[in-house]
């Protein structure tokens, strides 16, 4: 088999969640081209329209779940459906987060601290026990979370610290299941984004340019990078070039956390 052949996902199906926007878009895209049936989930409809649309053209398959991770209890509803109804699952992608609430650590509810952590590292745990976990008696699966360089450093622009603390415990608890599921044939890595160009990122930089320029002259790349930017790493690690590849968070940030 040549190198390129490892990288073919030709057989295998693959769940991306939240992945008809962004970065979960341009992941399921490049394992749809590489070969994989795709299982793509949002809380919108018309997102859901627009990526059954694009996504049809590349993959020889295509799912698309509307479904509301922000939830355990909805994750739950989600796998549940997928293992019922789609399965076998040989690819997880953990897509789903953000940080929808900017509030000093000081003044911050605890009900939107929870909100923050089940969004970002709740649903996860349970995406990654059900549908990964069902992986194990059949011996083969990848479990990709996406933590971020939030994980890794603390952000000047954020409050709270709700989203960092949820990313590092992300990527922790991907080290964690890697070496349990090892011996299963089961690897688990993560990729920590820098700051992408993504649509809800692009509106955001047009309300703050100066946030915008202010990320760029502390990244040594001296830009922000372009979705398409993750998908080759996520096919990497989908597929059996990585195969001897477990229990890793990579990195993807234009040099951003170096200085």
């Amino acid at each position: 088999m040549s190198i390129l052949d490892r990288f073919r996902l030709d057989g295998r199906r693959a769940v991306i969640t939240g992945g008809t926007r962004g970065l979960g878009l341009a992941m399921a895209q490049a394992l749809g081209e590489a070969g994989a049936e795709l299982v793509v989930t949002s809380r919108n409809t018309e997102n859901l329209k627009q990526a059954h649309q694009l996504l049809s053209a590349c993959s020889p398959k295509v799912e698309v779940v509307q479904a509301d991770l922000a939830t355990p209890q909805g994750a739950e509803i989600f796998c549940s459906f997928v293992l019922e109804k789609l399965s076998p699952i040989d690819i997880l992608i953990n897509n789903v987060g953000g940080r929808r609430i900017n509030h000093p650590t000081e003044e911050m509810p605890l009900d939107q601290w929870m909100q923050i952590v089940d969004l970002n590292l709740n649903q996860a745990f349970v995406c990654t026990k059900m549908i990964g976990g069902a992986m194990l008696p059949r011996g083969y699966g990848r479990v990709i979370n996406i933590a971020s360089i939030s994980g890794l450093v603390a952000g000047g622009q954020m409050r709270g610290r709700s989203y960092e603390t949820c990313k590092a415990g992300l990527a922790m608890f991907t080290k964690a299941v890697a070496a349990d599921w090892a011996p299963h044939g089961v690897t688990v890595n993560a990729i920590a984004p820098g700051t992408f160009l993504t649509d809800t990122n692009r509106r955001w930089f047009k309300e703050r340019p100066e946030l915008k320029t202010d990320i760029e002259s502390r990244t040594p790349m001296g830009r922000l990078g372009e979705p398409e930017e993750i998908a080759g790493l996520a096919l990497y690690l989908a597929s059996d070039a990585s195969s001897y590849t477990t229990g890793s968070l990579m990195v993807v940030d234009g040099g951003r956390i170096l200085w």
